[in-house]
């Protein structure tokens, strides 16, 4: 038995201890430290000559987030590339460890830290005459750890200590699992990076050479394979036609916005010209933010209050209160709310900013909640006249080279709101819908001809249909030989060939191959120019985690609350009954004086249902003939509609004002929340523990309750993830303010276990970390329910069931809408084409109503819906544009110069 001690303050442990001990070592099993570290700077030169080498590291990640392997790959590469910021500098350590990795010789595995964080260092190095050494002592394996720092080692060659270290590290590298593919590819892309210039890349490979060191990828995630094929196929339109005009009708929660996003960007950067994003008040924060935090942009949004461009932090980039800086943004994106231009035109005329913008040329146009653009409906000689959004869109569509619409729901109610948005998309676009002589255009022709209710029935009708406008040759084959045939240009979209003058391989061969049933089903504008994917599919081709959803309170299953519902409604007590009461007096009132009625019953009513809190703030305001800024839009509507109230209208709001303040006006939501929270169990956890996000349309109430939740929990965080400025921590009474950034890095660490959230701030935010959820208001827009839901329901949510619990107050409008709804997610919580994107004040006259205006709008959706599956089934191939190993990139600093240009 032979004891050596190292001490680096005496001698180079990397040459006088290292070197030599693994020099002609057969195996080398290592107990290291930090997995970063610890690979990265592996000796290269002595660790390359060993044929066996096995080394364990700590990872530092949670162990709920180690057992999924989407949340621990993507929290493995998000440490490894926090770690390397500076790829160029250490390009040569990266190609070593890209080809030590790559021999084969060397197996790493990693722990988590809750399992064990290992500290002890040690290591047994095996030699081919059967001997073996130990050592045990503080250093890492890293070359600046033997070289440069102060460390202690202790080697011991007898074979009882190899024993007991290898029983060691057999024991823990049980424990681990091998170092996953995601850092190997990173690894091997860094060691072969090089940055390029826009110029010499093709179109097709600019989303790759731009998104792989986008902070969504630096971060471990990346755009899904469906999001990735959207890309593709803008690219591929705009490859075709010179310009891509598309409508993407993907279900809600699959992320529409960044795939619209990424494609802006990818349009930008290729020179096409400014991006203007067009969304309801409510979104255009969520798309700044989205665009930051996922693809490190930066983007300006328009206060139509203010007439200033604002910063992602709520920065004035403009001069304040002129109006003409609209169409001077200072970025190269630039993100307006529709409001402004559903309240700017006068006699048939955009005015104001709106007429600005439709003197302005854009190289994309994306409009968010597309199906909002559509005709008047009703009755009367305007009825089929297009609204103010769709008559809009018309006009920018013809000074625009890309138009993108996104909706979860491009049919409300008929199909034929379609063709309103595909009337946008043919906007100086003939491609689209043909010419003004197209049969396409009139949809009372064109639809039965899509759903196959008017089959074709002659090779002469086959042709009035498919040569205006004619799809390009790689959609169809008979399409494509009929274009070589005829020597069609692959850029004409039309053909003027009549059919008398066709010869008898057109007509007799391909148009008759053309006279199939679902010929027509299957090729034809909507489906060219329309993307739409549905949930239940992606999850049965693997490529979405399944996660079901248990939904609070379960019907026929009272017992388990207490006696806390009254069916699903909440019981309140007589003064919110008094005000609610007052509160629909006053809708009444204002209804009867001016058309507006509609929209302030909805604010009011709202408003009121989501909590007393918000409900008290409502009234105030409106005393002062004002409401609150997330209803910007309609500020100007609302003032002057508050500024001439009647004194019954003023005495109503006196009077929720008064009830609302009473001492006894106790929120029954807050003792509800709380119980869940603490008291109430599921897989044998509290909520609290399993982690929980509450989300509410309204600022008011995401305060109160929040603020209220930390004087009860003393001991906990709670945080509010709102808009710009608005985010914080409670701890106790203390409040600070801190970015949003911090927020989401402390829930996804677990450092947060309560977070309280607006709509305007869900989009982007990844909780897989929390397991449950709480509604603690209704949106008149369901498909809000599914986006809040999608916040914990995705890739790497550790539980199989999420729980969700929505609350609505017995006897109130929320509670009418929510009955007709529940019926419907009683056995899955899936509203994905089932539902209406938005339900309008006027369907609730009362729940029949509403259920049969649901009725005709499932059958209308499920029946535009089955040819999109046929087409699109199967198409999205995980394995195809793999954008995070991307070796050639574009420089931060060059996309971010070339996004900075202004308009």
């Amino acid at each position: 038995m032979s004891l050596h001690r190292f001490s680096s303050r005496t001698e180079r442990l990397d040459t006088e201890f290292l070197a030599k001990v693994l020099k002609g070592a057969t195996k080398y099993l290592r107990i290291a430290g930090y997995f970063h570290s610890s690979i990265f700077e592996l000796v290269g030169e002595e660790i390359a000559t060993i044929p066996e080498v096995k080394i364990l590291c700590n990872s530092e990640i949670d162990l709920a987030d180690f057992q999924v392997a989407t949340s621990r790959n993507r929290a493995l590469k998000e440490r490894w590339n926090a770690a390397n910021k500076a790829e160029l500098l250490l390009k040569e350590r990266y190609q070593r460890l890209d080809q030590l990795l790559q021999a084969g010789n060397v197996e790493i595995r990693v722990v988590p830290r809750e399992k064990l964080f290992i500290h002890g260092k040690a290591g047994c190095i095996h030699y081919p005459d059967g001997s073996r050494k130990s050592f045990i002592g503080s250093v890492n394996d890293s070359k600046s750890a033997f070289a440069y720092n102060y460390e202690l080692i202790w080697q011991d060659d007898d074979e009882t200590s190899a024993d007991w270290v290898e029983e060691e590290f057999w024991s823990l590298w049980k424990e681990g699992i091998p170092l996953p593919d995601v850092i190997l590819v990173e690894i091997t892309r860094v060691a072969n990076r090089r940055e390029v210039s826009i110029e010499v890349l093709n179109p097709k490979d600019v989303p790759a050479a731009v998104m792989v060191e986008a902070p969504i990828y630096r971060g471990g995630e990346q755009l899904q394979p469906w999001q990735r094929s959207f890309v593709t196929m803008f690219l591929e339109h705009r490859e075709i036609y010179g310009k891509a005009r598309l409508l993407i009708a993907d279900e809600v929660g699959l992320g529409k916005t960044l795939s619209m996003a990424t494609s802006s960007l990818v349009s930008a950067l290729l020179d096409d010209g400014p991006v203007l994003i067009l969304a309801p008040s409510t979104l255009t924060i969520q798309w700044q933010v989205e665009m930051m935090d996922k693809l490190g942009i930066h983007s300006a949004v328009w206060s139509s209050q203010k007439k200033v461009w604002l910063g992602v932090e709520g920065q004035i980039l403009s001069p304040r209160g002129d109006a003409s800086f609209i169409t001077r943004c200072p970025y190269r994106i630039g993100i307006i709310s529709t409001g402004l231009i559903f309240h700017q035109r006068e006699n048939g005329d955009f005015v104001k900013e709106a007429g600005m913008l439709l003197k302005t040329r854009f190289g994309t146009v994306i409009l968010d909640e597309a199906h909002k653009a559509r005709i008047k409906g009703g009755l009367g000689a305007n009825a089929t006249q297009p609204n103010n959004l769709l008559a809009f869109m018309l006009l920018i569509g013809k000074r625009t080279q890309h138009v993108i619409l996104g909706t979860a729901t491009p049919i409300q109610t008929d199909v034929r709101e379609l063709w309103d948005l595909m009337r946008i998309l043919s906007s100086g676009a003939e491609f689209v819908l043909g010419d003004s002589l197209s049969p396409w255009r009139d949809h009372e022709q064109a639809i039965p001809v899509v759903t196959g209710k008017a089959p074709i029935s002659t090779e002469s009708e086959v042709w009035q249909w498919l040569r205006n406008p004619l799809p390009p040759g790689n959609e169809n084959e008979y399409i494509g030989l009929i274009r070589d045939h005829l020597n069609i240009s692959p850029a004409d979209f039309s053909c003027y060939h009549s059919f008398d003058n066709l010869d008898f391989l057109v007509k007799n061969q391909w148009l008759s191959s053309c006279l199939a049933p679902d010929f027509f089903k299957l090729n034809n504008p909507v489906l060219r120019h329309t993307v739409l994917r549905r949930r239940k599919e992606l999850e049965a081709e693997g490529l979405l985690e399944k996660v079901g959803v248990d939904t609070h309170p379960l019907h026929d299953k009272e017992y388990l609350y207490q006696a806390r519902f009254v069916g699903i409604g909440i019981q309140t007590n007589t003064a919110f009954e008094v005000a609610y009461q007052k509160a629909e007096e006053f809708s009444k009132l204002l209804h009867s004086r001016t058309k507006a009625g509609g929209f302030m019953k909805s604010l009011m009513l709202q408003r009121l249902c989501s909590s007393f809190a918000s409900g008290l703030k409502t009234a105030r305001n409106m005393l002062k003939h004002s409401i609150s800024n997330e209803d910007e839009d309609n500020v100007e509507k609302v003032e002057h509609i508050l500024s001439e109230m009647t004194p019954a209208e003023v005495a109503c709001l006196r009077e929720i004002e008064t009830q609302l303040s009473r001492p006894e006006a106790v929120d029954s939501k807050l003792n509800t929340v709380k119980w869940f929270i603490t008291e109430f169990r599921t897989d044998g956890k509290t909520w609290l523990e399993h982690g929980c996000i509450v989300f509410s349309q309204y600022y008011d109430t995401v305060w109160w309750i929040a603020n209220e939740l930390a004087k009860s929990f003393k001991n906990e965080v709670v945080a509010v993830y709102a808009g710009a400025g608005k985010s914080g921590l409670f701890h106790g009474d203390q409040f600070n303010s801190v970015d949003r950034e911090v927020i989401k890095d402390y829930v996804r660490t677990r450092k947060i276990r309560l977070l309280v959230a607006t709509d305007a701030a869900c989009e982007g935010l990844n909780l897989q970390t929390l397991g449950t959820m709480i509604n603690i208001d209704l949106p008149w827009n369901p498909s809000r329910l599914e986006q809040r839901l999608g916040r914990i329901k995705r890739f790497g949510q550790t539980r199989k069931y999420v729980d969700m619990l929505n609350l609505v107050y017995s006897e109130t409008q929320d509670e009418k809408i929510y009955t007709v709804l529940s019926r419907r997610l009683k056995d899955t919580y899936d509203i994905f084409g089932s539902i209406p994107d938005t339900i309008d004040d006027d369907w609730i006259a009362d729940e029949e109503e509403l259920e049969k205006r649901i009725d005709v709008y499932i059958h209308e959706r499920k029946n535009a819906q089955n040819a999109f599956s046929i087409k699109y089934r199967g198409t999205v191939d995980p394995e195809a544009n793999l954008w995070e190993r991307c070796a050639e990139v574009l420089s931060r600093r060059d996309i971010i110069n070339a996004l900075s240009e202004p308009w």
